[in-house]
């Protein structure tokens, strides 16, 4: 990678691996692209170039790239699974129509890809216990349609056109950084939140909810890891199945009362984001992107644990 162009870089993921992008490579252009209204603000804004792309305009992507001498784009622009149940069209129009509108770009300029697809994109009748790298999918939810058919259309432009694309299958995200965006997992964020404020958790999911869950830092290095590898080891490319940590309420409850003994929590389900959750996988066999590039996580819910407490309570100045 020399330039980059991240679409969506002042969203949850976006915003953190652009800052991460611009301390890898300090020499390049690493450019955080913005939708209107979205601008990038702060660190964002002042460490870089940032460029208004919205990815269902086919124009301002190749604009982007044409300034910038791009050499890789990060496509991050999507609804998250619970705004995307609401807003199904618009879901489409840019999970589909806007990684479209990139492909063609890439295809045009000669640029590689990123995309991330999710355990969202497993359905109820996937194997929900170590899902194995290739299996039935059939998601239930439009984001999980999009995800698989961004999976299929990133692979035909690889096998038909030679479009380098790359992308892994994340579990759900945990940071102390952005605050959550109206996605399913978003409960293991929130539990933090309210744990550092003393205040007591209401839990949408049920016990025995279990999901694949990982840590920021984890996640941004393997979307950096994977466009970093060597591709003729590739048996795969859309997408990988990545792994770090699994758990319910219950056992992510019980490991922050071992730092904060009076937490409290109670259950107020949300039936929208049980049924997502339900037909999630519980846990991921990510044994292809450990064989084929060398992934490994490095937090477990421990580590993970102690480091969210320590970074909320400064960033919420809490003692």
């Amino acid at each position: 990678m020399k330039n980059v162009l991240i679409i969506g870089a002042t969203g949850q993921i976006g915003s953190e691996l652009t800052m991460r992008l611009r301390k890898e490579y300090p020499g390049s252009d690493i450019v955080a692209g913005y939708i209107k209204g979205a601008e990038p603000k702060g660190e964002l804004l002042e460490s870089g170039p940032s460029h208004e792309v919205d990815i269902t305009n086919a124009a301002q992507i190749a604009e982007a790239v044409e300034k910038y001498n791009v050499d890789t784009i990060y496509n991050l622009a999507a609804l998250l699974s619970a705004v995307a149940e609401a807003k199904p069209q618009l879901a489409w129009k840019i999970g589909v129509g806007g990684l479209y509108n990139t492909l063609e770009v890439a295809r045009e300029k000669g640029c590689a890809v990123f995309t991330p697809s999710s355990i969202g994109s497993f359905g109820p009748d996937t194997p929900h216990d170590h899902t194995p790298q290739d299996t039935i999918q059939r998601p239930r939810t439009i984001y999980g349609v999009t995800k698989v058919t961004g999976e299929m259309l990133s692979d035909y432009y690889a096998s038909r056109f030679g479009v380098d694309t790359r992308s892994v299958r994340f579990p759900g995200l945990i940071s102390y950084v952005a605050p959550p965006g109206g996605g399913t997992t978003d409960y293991a964020v929130d539990i933090y939140y309210a744990a550092v404020k003393g205040e007591t958790f209401k839990c949408p999911l049920k016990p025995g909810t279990f999901m694949d869950m990982m840590y920021m830092p984890d996640a941004l290095r393997a979307a950096i890891e994977i466009m970093e590898a060597d591709s003729e080891k590739f048996v795969h490319r859309n997408s990988f199945n990545i792994a770090s940590m699994s758990f319910d309420p219950e056992i992510i409850y019980n490991k922050i009362k071992e730092y904060v003994p009076d937490f409290k929590m109670e259950y107020e389900l949300d039936p929208l984001r049980q049924r997502i959750a339900d037909s999630w996988p519980d846990s991921l066999d990510d044994s292809c992107a450990r064989k084929e590039w060398g992934w490994k996580p490095e937090f477990d819910l421990d580590a993970m644990t102690q480091d969210m407490l320590l970074h909320l309570r400064e960033k919420l100045n809490i003692k």
